[in-house]
């Protein structure tokens, strides 16, 4: 297998971490079967169910004018009533992802309709990059939060 293939699937393994936890919730996914661009709409419009998540959601144009899809979008949650967004990242060895951060923070700065939180494991992360994402917490109102995967988990707890 190729580096970028154990990559994919080790931010699969990730994802499906974070699809566990929102499932240990009582989250229900819907909109799998839709297209992908009609997700979001039908997330929010669904209000039979109330604590529901959908992956890989298009939520629009980023900074690039490039479509967007984010990792989680979690509707229903009576503690986060306008809705929140869960972006991964996970790098196990040296690499491009944490290069890409100051992109996901623009995008979620700019372009996302509703707060974020990104988390973010594996090791492999100069550790400056995640220092300085953490720090855009204060200057960006739509980022909430970074985490790793296991501050993920025990935010989830208090805050799911």
């Amino acid at each position: 297998m190729t580096q970028g293939g154990r990559a994919n699937q080790s931010g699969n393994v990730l994802e499906k971490t974070v699809e566990g936890t929102l499932l240990g919730h009582g989250y229900d996914l819907i909109g799998h079967n839709l297209l992908k661009k009609q997700r979001l709409g039908y997330l929010i419009n669904c209000t039979s169910l109330p604590k529901r998540y959908a992956r890989q959601v298009y939520i629009g144009p980023g900074i690039y004018g490039t479509e967007i899809y984010v990792d989680f979008y979690i509707i229903g949650s009576p503690k986060i009533p306008s809705g929140l967004i869960i972006e991964c990242k996970w790098q196990q060895t040296s690499g491009s992802v944490d290069e890409k951060l100051p992109y996901v923070n623009l995008n979620i700065q700019n372009c996302y309709p509703s707060p974020a939180i990104v988390l973010i494991d594996g090791g492999g992360m100069k550790s400056g990059a995640i220092t300085w994402l953490r720090n855009q917490v204060v200057h960006n109102q739509n980022l909430l939060a970074v985490h790793s995967l296991s501050t993920f988990i025990a935010w989830t707890n208090n805050n799911l």
